[in-house]
C-alpha cells in the first residue's frame, strides 16, 4: 500500500514538472522577445502584469472550486485549455508578425495562459496532502521542490537554444507537447476523491477567509508567507541588477548567477527530501529563515564574484528549506476539504507579494545602494527567524 502511493505521488509531480516545463519555456521566451524587441521598461512591466494579476484575482476562487469539485479534472481542464490558448497562438503568429500586433498578441496569450496557472495551482497544491501521509510529507516537498528548481534551471538554457536555433514558434509548440505529455501521464492517474465541500462555494469564500484570520497561528504563517516573498525580491530576483552593477559583470556571468543560484535550490530540495527536517518542524522552519537572513546579508557584502557565487549556492539551499518547510505546515494547519481554499489564498498572497516587492526594491534600488537595501532585508529575516518560535509557542 505504501509503495502504491509513493509512485502515484512521483507520477504526479512528474507530470506537474512536465507541463511546468514548457510553461516555463514559454515565459522566459516571451520576456526575451519582447525585450529584443522593444529594449522598454513599459513592456516589460505590461508582461509582468499579465502575468500575475490573473493568478493573483483568480487563485481564491479556484481555490475554492478545488474543495468543492474533482481536483484531478480541475488540473487537466486548466492544463488542456492553457496549451490551447499557446497552439491558437502558434496558428495566427506569422498573422501576427505581419499585422505588426505580434506583440499584443503574446500580452493577450500571457494573460489567458496566467489565467489558467491560477485554477490549476491551488487544485496541484491540494492534492499533494491528500496523495502523502504526514509522516512523508516533508520529503515529498522536498522532491517536489527539486523537480521545480530543476525545471527553471533547465527552462532558460532550452528556451535560448530553441530561440537561438530555431523560432518563437518552435518554443510554443514545445510548450504544447509538453501539456500533452503531462496530462497523458496524469489521466491514467488515480488520485484519491475526497468527498466535497458543498459550503466551498465562492458565496462563502469571505467566510472561509475569515475563518482562517481567526486561527492565530495560520494568521501568523501567512503573513510570514508574504513577507518572505517579498524579501526574496533584493537578493534573489535582482541579482542580476546586482552583479552587472558591482562587478561590471557581462551576460556569461549573469547566467552563472541563475544557473547557481538554481543548483543551490535543487541541492535544497534534494537536502529536504533525504533529511526530511528535524521532527520539529518549527525548528526547521527557524534555522531556514536564520540561513536565509544570514546569507542575504552575506550577498550584499560581498566584493567578488567567485565570493559572491559561493554565497549564492547557500542562498538557494535556505530559500528551499524555508519553502518546504512552511508548504509542509500549511498543509498540517487545515483540514483536507479546506486544502483548495488555503493553496489558493497563498496562490493570491504569491501573485501580489512579488510584484509589490519588485515595484518597491526596484524603484528604490535606482536611489538607494542595493547593498543597503540587502542589509535590511536580510536583518528584517533574521529578525523574523528570531520571533517565529516565540510567536507559534504563545499561540498553542
Amino acid at each position: 500500500m505504501q509503495e502504491a502511493w509513493q509512485k502515484t505521488a512521483l507520477l504526479f509531480l512528474t507530470s506537474q514538472a512536465v507541463t511546468l516545463f514548457g510553461s516555463t519555456l514559454v515565459q522566459m521566451a516571451v520576456v526575451w522577445t519582447i525585450t529584443m524587441e522593444t529594449a522598454s521598461g513599459l513592456w516589460v512591466a505590461a508582461f509582468s502584469a499579465a502575468a500575475y494579476l490573473p493568478q493573483f484575482v483568480l487563485s481564491l476562487f479556484a481555490g475554492a472550486w478545488a474543495d468543492r469539485w474533482n481536483k484531478k479534472w480541475m488540473i487537466l481542464g486548466a492544463d488542456a485549455a492553457t496549451a490551447l490558448v499557446t497552439l491558437a497562438m502558434v496558428l495566427t503568429l506569422e498573422q501576427a508578425e505581419n499585422a505588426g500586433v505580434l506583440l499584443p498578441a503574446l500580452l493577450g496569450m500571457t494573460f489567458l495562459r496566467s489565467c489558467g496557472a491560477g485554477v490549476q495551482t491551488p487544485a496541484v497544491q491540494a492534492v499533494i496532502p491528500q496523495l502523502v501521509p504526514p509522516a512523508s510529507r516533508m520529503r515529498i516537498n522536498g522532491i517536489n521542490a527539486t523537480m521545480q528548481a530543476l525545471v527553471n534551471f533547465g527552462a532558460p538554457i532550452a528556451a535560448g537554444a530553441v530561440l537561438a536555433l530555431w523560432s518563437l514558434r518552435w518554443t510554443l509548440m514545445i510548450d504544447v507537447l509538453t501539456a500533452l505529455l503531462g496530462t497523458t501521464v496524469l489521466v491514467f492517474l488515480r488520485l484519491p476523491v475526497m468527498r466535497p465541500d458543498s459550503t466551498a462555494s465562492t458565496a462563502v469564500l469571505r467566510e472561509t477567509l475569515r475563518g482562517f484570520w481567526k486561527r492565530r497561528q495560520l494568521r501568523t504563517m501567512l503573513g510570514l508567507y508574504g513577507l518572505f516573498t517579498i524579501f526574496c525580491v533584493p537578493a534573489g530576483f535582482l541579482a542580476g541588477l546586482f552583479v552587472r552593477r558591482t562587478f561590471q559583470a557581462s551576460y556569461w556571468a549573469l547566467s552563472l548567477v541563475e544557473v547557481v543560484g538554481f543548483v543551490g535550490m535543487t541541492f535544497g530540495g534534494v537536502l529536504m527530501s533525504t533529511w526530511g527536517g528535524f521532527r520539529d518542524r518549527l525548528r526547521t522552519l527557524t534555522l531556514g529563515l536564520g540561513l536565509f537572513g544570514g546569507l542575504t546579508m552575506l550577498l550584499g557584502l560581498a566584493v567578488r564574484l567567485d565570493g559572491y557565487l559561493f554565497t549564492m549556492f547557500f542562498y538557494g539551499v535556505a530559500m528551499t528549506m524555508v519553502q518546504v518547510t512552511l508548504t509542509t505546515l500549511f498543509q498540517e494547519s487545515v483540514a483536507p476539504d479546506e486544502h483548495g481554499r488555503l493553496f489558493g489564498l497563498l496562490g493570491s498572497i504569491y501573485a501580489g507579494a512579488l510584484p509589490f516587492g519588485m515595484v518597491v526594491f526596484g524603484a528604490l534600488a535606482d536611489g538607494v545602494s542595493l547593498r543597503g537595501i540587502m542589509a535590511v532585508s536580510g536583518l528584517a529575516v533574521l529578525l523574523a527567524a528570531g520571533q517565529t518560535r516565540r510567536m507559534f509557542s504563545q499561540q498553542r
